[in-house]
């Protein structure tokens, strides 16, 4: 009598199914990993933009001219537009950074982080849905 080598096909169709379930676990957890990292430059963008900012007002006792654009704002980080207004008086501002189109972040505009002055951190816009968050959220 012969004695058999290999697989059968059941076998293998066990190892494919799950291969297949570890898979469909893996992939969209990878994913939220990846859109978590982008959106912490977000944080850190608007941490530097702000000490720009203070650092621009110890030299010129204002954030800028009131009613425009502040007096110092770093470059746009890769994920995000970062845009900055000073406020009624030139004594108060408010950073902004807008997550861009084809960044995978989805739309432009989905992720919204602000800060001011005061360095009071908000969400404005979480994954396309208004969020009203205290803080900047990031999942």
């Amino acid at each position: 009598m012969r004695c058999a080598k290999g697989f059968t096909l059941i076998e293998l169709m066990v190892v494919v199914a799950v291969i297949g379930i570890i898979a469909a676990i893996a992939i969209p957890a990878y994913g939220n990993f990846v859109v978590r990292g982008k959106i912490s430059e977000a944080g850190a963008a608007l941490s530097e933009a702000r000490l720009r900012q203070e650092q621009f007002y110890a030299d010129n006792r204002s954030y800028g001219v009131a009613g425009g654009s502040c007096g110092s704002v770093s470059a746009n980080s890769q994920y995000f537009t970062l845009t900055c207004l000073v406020g009624a008086t030139n004594q108060t501002y408010a950073l902004t950074a807008t997550s861009m189109a084809n960044q995978g972040l989805g739309a432009a505009g989905d992720y919204v982080y602000t800060i001011n002055q005061a360095g009071t951190k908000a969400t404005t816009m979480f994954a396309g849905a208004a969020a009203a968050v205290a803080d900047w959220q990031t999942k």
